[in-house]
């Protein structure tokens, strides 16, 4: 299950990626994370301006990144921006960084 139009198009984006499906809405130390990849320790957040727009939302996705970082975790942060019109890229992204999370 996803939440918004921005997260069905991340998860098509995976797909045409060729990585394998992640979990979605998952919880780790009492955060909710859009994106997980337990095996790999990869979560991605998509940032659409809805949730993402004030300073007291930035603030409190800084700290959520801070105890991700803290847990090993790594997290990437794509746009709605870049899920629309960056396609390739976020792909190439996620290859690569997947591609290095599975040969550690």
């Amino acid at each position: 299950m996803t939440e918004s139009e921005l997260e069905r198009s991340f998860l098509s984006l995976v797909g045409r990626a060729g990585i394998d499906r992640p979990e979605t809405g998952a919880r780790i130390g009492g955060h909710k994370v859009d994106f997980l990849w337990p095996r790999l320790g990869l979560v991605v957040e998509t940032e659409g301006l809805r949730y993402h727009r004030t300073a007291a939302q930035q603030t409190a996705d800084g700290r959520r990144d801070q105890r991700l970082t803290e847990a090993a975790l790594t997290l990437l942060r794509f746009t709605h921006a870049q899920a629309r019109y960056e396609r390739d890229e976020v792909e190439r992204t996620l290859r690569a960084v997947v591609s290095g999370l599975t040969t550690e």
